[in-house]
């Protein structure tokens, strides 16, 4: 069996008319043509196909030789192009589709991919909660208050609202009430922001800080919540995170690490980042370190205030009755461990105070809570 086709002899770009004829004997292809100094013998065992083609009439084959690199193939291609040896060989040549790797291959491509692996987790789990922490301090107060509204901005988009402010609840005698509570809990003390406190329409019991000194409470919270002590002490905990710019760095801390992972996976650019930002900032789930400090924030704040710390650890408690204790669906307060000892912090931050004035009145309380009367086609679609 005999049949002509072409050579490359792999140390040059020459394409070599030859003749490959079948050697029963020496159980080999035998090649030979003008271009060649002598007959090469390429034996049937060592035989390879190649698949990096588009002509399925086409046999393209190299041979099975020691090298120094990890394909143990030879350089040259030959390329048989008679239909009758092409089917022979594919019929009774087996090896011609195995895949030789030196010795120790799959051994060395675990461990680098491995190494791979410890390196992306070191970026994301220790590097860059150390950039952003620094970059968190760096970035001016203007462009975070500006970032921050765009993050905002999107927060509203994943709730479903079309356009920025959509889902703002903004009754006038609950937003008075609202910047009342504000207004006594800040007073006198130095925040480092703008603070903007806004409500949205949104049946989620929650509440969370966003870059920028913009603080969110969901209407879940106002109706969950028992009295104004509990909604104020809920503030103090978001205006901790504030002063400490815990969500800028969370910000930081997830745009990295999905920008990273974006490189390794693809398809984590433009709204697939932001959307997923956005839902890490309403779910935000801060170090144990992190919230403790937010928590001895608020117990100073609300005692600044005149309210009790305990507020907090009732709102806690209430978190607690509607998520478990430690693994709520969407209330970062009951994403953390232990929140039983935070509970417990809150009621001895409180021993010993004497009686005081609420948040709000009871008139003011209930506006706050009637807040979202503006958007009641919102509240009856949740």
């Amino acid at each position: 069996m005999q049949g002509a086709a072409h050579l490359y002899d792999g140390r040059s770009a020459a394409r070599h008319a030859v003749e490959v004829a079948l050697s029963r004997e020496q159980q080999a292809l035998v090649i030979t043509g003008d271009g060649l100094e002598a007959p090469l013998v390429w034996p049937l065992q060592d035989l390879r196909e190649l698949h990096d083609h588009a002509d399925d009439d086409q046999l393209i084959l190299t041979r099975h030789l020691e090298t120094e690199d990890e394909s143990l193939r030879d350089t040259a291609r030959l390329v048989v192009e008679d239909p009758e040896m092409v089917a022979w060989l594919r019929r009774t040549r087996p090896r011609l589709t195995r895949r030789d790797l030196r010795e120790g291959t799959w051994r060395r491509v675990a461990l680098r991919a491995g190494g791979a692996l410890a390196a992306v987790l070191l970026m994301i789990f220790v590097i860059l909660p150390a950039l952003a922490g620094t970059l968190s301090r760096l970035i001016p107060v203007e462009k975070e208050i500006a970032f921050g509204r765009g993050v905002k901005a999107q927060i509203e988009r994943v709730f479903g609202a079309t356009e920025a402010g959509a889902l703002d609840c903004s009754a006038p005698e609950g937003v008075a009430a609202l910047e009342r509570m504000v207004t006594r809990l800040t007073e006198g003390q130095e925040i480092g922001y703008p603070l903007e406190v806004s409500v949205i329409d949104h049946k989620m019991m929650n509440a969370f800080a966003v870059p920028g000194g913009h603080i969110v409470v969901m209407r879940g919270l106002l109706e969950g919540a028992g009295d104004p002590d509990m909604v104020a002490a809920v503030l103090a905990h978001e205006i901790g995170h504030v002063v400490h710019r815990d969500p800028t760095r969370n910000a930081l801390r997830t745009a990295g690490s999905v920008g990273l992972l974006g490189l390794l996976f693809g398809d984590f650019t433009g709204g697939a980042a932001t959307v997923l930002l956005a839902e890490r900032m309403i779910s935000a789930s801060y170090s144990q370190d992190a919230e403790a400090e937010a928590d001895a924030f608020a117990f100073d704040m609300l005692r600044g205030a005149g309210l009790p710390p305990s507020a907090l650890g009732d709102m806690f408690e209430r978190f607690r009755e509607e998520y478990g204790d430690v693994d709520g669906p969407m209330a970062h307060f009951a994403s953390h461990p232990r929140l039983t000892d935070r509970i417990a912090a809150a009621g001895a931050a409180s021993s010993g105070d004497s009686p005081h004035r609420p948040a709000l009145s009871t008139d003011a309380w209930r506006a706050l809570q009637d807040i979202c009367d503006n958007q009641v086609n919102t509240r009856d679609a949740d």
